[in-house]
């Protein structure tokens, strides 16, 4: 049977590491059938197509089920094409991104840590594309910023960080700020709670997420699995995968559910930037 990944093109390194993992991923080396569907989302066709390609790459996602994308420059000019990022994450109905830790052959971890660490990060809302505003002047002037969650997305990382925990055979760990903002964070903490009953056979040991990362080194002997909320997440793994020693070289996937929550779409992506500085000098290592 022959499968079809996605290949999303990316800018400088980024494409340049997406090719060595289109050779590791070649059917001679493999011994699997799979044929690669490629799409330029580098940032000048991205610029010519107005993101319309990122669309185009979105859809057949959708079609095949797998992703591998490139990492991409994102313009900071206003009105530019911007990221391509939040555009797949809606098209294909991103829910969660999982970011896993693991032991790297040859390279030792901060703090000694063994077992592997995913984050289970939520994708879409809060911090990210909330409204902003100010009022006032000088030291009267006052910030305001509106957020949201929603419950299904809460469900949504609690019911897969269980079952990514079965898995892995580890234990769901840590947890919102839930005693700071029982009605906002707490949602995903019911959710948790809930998940944790439909999954009684799994360890369950919820956190606040400051206590998290206090804890994070006196449980490194531990398989865990973090579920968070989107900009919790985001800090949350940045550290978990250096503690492995590389940020580059950790797993980070962007995964859209059906109404059963299983699998629907799979996007692999580079945790990464574009790293400018070593494009075109064959010296950025192509596990990233």
């Amino acid at each position: 049977m022959s499968h079809t990944i996605v290949v999303l093109e990316g800018d400088e390194t980024g494409q340049e590491l997406l090719e060595e993992a289109l050779r590791v991923l070649d059917p001679s080396v493999t011994g699997v059938e799979v044929a690669f569907q490629r799409f330029d989302l580098g940032l000048e066709n991205r610029r010519a197509t107005r993101n319309q390609v990122v669309q185009d790459a979105a859809d057949a996602m959708l079609q095949s089920g797998l992703g591998l994308k490139a990492a991409t420059i994102t313009p900071e000019t206003k009105g530019d094409v911007g990221s391509p990022n939040a555009i797949l994450r809606e098209r294909v109905d991103g829910t969660v991104i999982v970011r896993t830790g693991r032991r790297i052959p040859g390279v030792r971890p901060v703090g000694g840590v063994y077992a592997p660490i995913s984050v289970i990060r939520m994708a879409v809302g809060d911090a990210y594309g909330a409204k902003e505003w100010r009022e006032g002047e000088g030291l009267d002037e006052v910030a305001y910023r509106t957020e949201r969650i929603t419950r299904r997305h809460c469900r949504a990382v609690s019911e897969y960080a269980f079952r990514h925990a079965e898995k892995m055979h580890a234990k769901v760990f840590g947890g919102p700020k839930y005693t700071v903002s029982p009605v906002y964070e707490g949602m995903l903490k019911e959710e948790m709670d809930a998940a944790a009953a439909r999954y009684p056979a799994l360890k369950y040991d919820p956190q606040l997420i400051d206590a998290t990362y206090a804890l994070l080194l006196a449980n490194m002997g531990d398989a865990m699995v973090i579920p968070t909320l989107n900009r919790d997440g985001d800090c949350m793994s940045d550290l978990v995968l250096q503690m492995f020693g590389s940020i580059a070289g950790s797993e980070s996937l962007l995964i859209g559910f059906d109404d059963q929550w299983n699998t629907r779409v799979v996007m692999a992506e580079a945790p990464h930037g574009t790293a400018p500085r070593l494009f075109g000098k064959n010296v950025a290592n192509p596990m990233a």
